[in-house]
């Protein structure tokens, strides 16, 4: 099982699309994958589908666990749109406040996940920011994977997050950067090319996916919908850049 946090400093940048779609598209590969939402925003479950209105979320396990109570994460799961998902919820944002005190706050998460069996991947999609609950998933994590637009705004947070995963590392000697993945691209537009190559130059044309998610509004109706791309439009741009995405992220393993 390979546990992978999708992250990036900047929002709407496709953290969200992404480990939906990357899921979905690994799941018609034949591979189990669980979705983990530690954002308060809680865009991964409502873009599933999953209402406000659940009883239980990740909060509740981590709340439980923080404070010794014995529970299992997949007691919160839900399926959607045919993918294992342990949902968010506003309650979440005070989950900073409430683990600021406990002992090895760092490492809730990773004590919750290291019981799961039968996953081949687990998604953490996480909040934009390095906050205690984005150092949980990063402290949980085998991997991390970035999404960004190509624009030098979302290329100058990559690197603060950078400098903040080197910390992290302190914690958690085993991560590492799985790669780069360009989205909202334009192959027409010069600051989308480069930002691509500023990104080669900066970090080894090997770190960035070659395959790029181009603009494509059949994601954002997708997820209106409460459905990955391939449910909701298998013949779009979108369907076919995160199948070659699938692809190709299954090469690196």
């Amino acid at each position: 099982m390979k546990v992978i946090s999708i992250a990036n400093f900047k929002g709407g940048v496709g953290k969200t699309t992404t480990a939906i779609n990357l899921a979905a598209g690994l799941k018609k590969k034949g591979k189990k994958v669980l979705l983990i939402d530690v954002d308060p925003q809680a865009n991964l479950t409502q873009s599933l589908g999953i209402t406000d209105t659940i009883e239980d979320s990740v909060y509740t396990v981590l709340h439980k666990e923080a404070f010794g109570e014995k529970t299992k994460i997949t007691d919160v799961m839900i399926t959607a749109s045919g993918l294992d998902v342990i949902p968010s919820s506003l309650d979440l944002a005070g989950a900073e406040l409430e683990l600021a005190s406990v002992y090895g706050r760092e490492q809730i998460l990773s004590q919750l996940i290291k019981p799961l069996k039968g996953y081949d991947f687990v998604f953490i999609d996480c909040p934009p920011s390095m906050g205690m609950l984005t150092v949980n998933a990063l402290v949980s994590s085998d991997f991390v994977l970035i999404p960004l637009q190509a624009e030098f705004l979302p290329l100058k947070g990559v690197r603060s997050f950078l400098s903040h995963l080197e910390l992290v590392k302190k914690l958690n000697k085993q991560i590492k950067l799985l790669g780069f993945v360009l989205t909202k691209y334009d192959y027409r537009k010069k600051m989308n090319q480069q930002v691509k190559q500023d990104l080669e130059d900066e970090f080894s044309k090997k770190m960035i996916f070659k395959t790029h998610i181009r603009s494509n509004i059949a994601l954002a109706n997708a997820q209106e919908k409460g459905r990955d791309i391939f449910k909701y439009d298998k013949n779009s741009n979108g369907a076919e850049d995160y199948n070659k995405l699938t692809v190709e992220f299954l090469s690196k393993f």
